[in-house]
């Protein structure tokens, strides 16, 4: 099988593919080799590189990703077509996609054609590209609207030319957690050939259901950093990842602490902001304004986090608003360096509340130092200095 592991969950990120797929999104060929350098530092098995038969920059990216030399198993894109398995081939790809659609409102309408066209199709390019690779995985574009027995039957022509897995494709995301389950527990049971989770986020589930093919007996996981991809994205890597470890405690040993790290470097070359409320590498993961939650997390931190934030590449943070608590004002001021009693926090609290309805947000440090400075700092002199990267309150009597 050459670079993709023969047991075991496999990761196969295609960010470089079906993330550049997200409506608008171009990422340069500069971008395109350090998304995949760092794929491949964090962990990921097998990288989707691209589409060769577009040919021009995207053929050298794909080249250049190739010459590399990385640990994880690169992977061309490619319709069940020749050509496209020769452009592949020509930039060094250890690994083919032969992707084509099996529901029939695709093969109808879109492709034209008939299911036993299809078969030929698919049959003829898997037993070119064997011939040149060891590694293949057949795509089935629209599995999940698929008629079941035409699937096996596809799934199972597939591996007798030469594939090696079957990707499932929840290709506009209408799966549940549930039907996938079923779904892949029955392709397993009847096709006899590993799976993969091709999962879109349509009905916000892709991360769910790419779990429970998981469950079922799905061994490789398609992903993107961030969910990027076509309309709603796809299973986001940072998720998938995570989820796997703390829920399902499956550990598949990455270098988690660079997630934030590339999740920010994605966004920034897609184009696409990444939201604080993003699950895992949002920057509100570990941000805290309620004061029942602080005051919990102070005593702590596993009282309302399930991981350490620096896991992720994230820091906790208390965040000072109309929900604050006095735990926190007296938890902030000690950031500055200054131990509060109970009535000043108190006194505080309610000039903050205040405040910050008035504003509609929460407040930044130094509107904390001034609702101190007119309390308590008559006749002293208030300043905010810098102590590395922590503020600090220094106060001349």
């Amino acid at each position: 099988m050459g670079k993709v592991p023969d047991t075991g969950l496999v990761i196969v990120d295609t960010t470089l593919r079906d993330g550049e797929q997200t409506a608008g999104v171009v990422f340069s060929n500069q971008e395109k080799l350090r998304i995949a350098r760092m794929l491949d530092e964090i962990g990921v098995n097998q990288i989707e590189a691209g589409i060769p038969i577009m040919g021009g920059k995207e053929l050298d990216a794909i080249k250049g990703i190739c010459g590399l030399g990385l640990k994880a198993s690169i992977i061309g894109w490619n319709r069940a077509v020749i050509k496209d398995i020769e452009a592949s081939l020509s930039c060094g790809c250890d690994a083919v996609a032969i992707s084509v659609s099996t529901s029939d409102i695709h093969i109808k309408h879109k492709l034209k054609t008939t299911p036993g066209a299809v078969l030929d199709m698919m049959i003829k390019a898997t037993e070119f590209a064997k011939k040149h690779v060891d590694y293949i995985s057949v795509n089935a574009e629209d599995a999940s609207r698929s008629d079941m027995n035409y699937l096996v039957e596809f799934a199972t022509e597939a591996k007798k030319a030469g594939a090696n897995r079957l990707r499932y494709c929840d290709t506009i995301g209408i799966l549940d957690p549930f039907l996938t389950f079923d779904r892949i527990k029955t392709l397993r049971e009847r096709a006899n050939i590993d799976i993969e989770m091709h999962t879109h986020n349509d009905f916000g589930m892709a991360t769910a259901n790419a779990l429970a093919g998981v469950k079922a007996g799905a061994r490789f996981i398609g992903v993107t950093v961030n969910g990027l991809g076509e309309r709603a994205g796809n299973a986001a890597l940072e998720e998938v990842i995570m989820a796997l470890k703390y829920l399902e405690e499956t550990d598949l040993g990455f270098v988690t602490e660079r997630f934030v790290e590339l999740s920010e470097y994605v966004s920034r070359a897609s184009g696409r902001i990444l939201p604080p409320w993003k699950a895992i590498v949002g920057s509100n993961m570990f941000a805290h304004e309620s004061g029942i939650h602080v005051d919990g997390a102070l005593k702590n931190p596993k009282t309302y986090e399930v991981f350490r934030p620096e896991e992720v590449g994230l820091e906790r943070q208390i965040v000072i608003g109309k929900h604050s608590g006095t735990a926190s004002i007296k938890a902030k001021f000690r950031e500055y360096g200054r131990e509060l009693t109970s009535e000043q926090a108190d006194k505080i609290l309610k000039h903050v509340r205040s405040l910050a309805v008035d504003m509609k947000r929460s407040l930044f440090d130094k509107e904390l130092i001034y609702i101190y400075k007119d309390l308590y700092g008559t006749e002293k002199e208030v300043e905010l200095l810098s102590d590395g990267n922590m503020p600090r309150l220094n106060i001349h009597d």
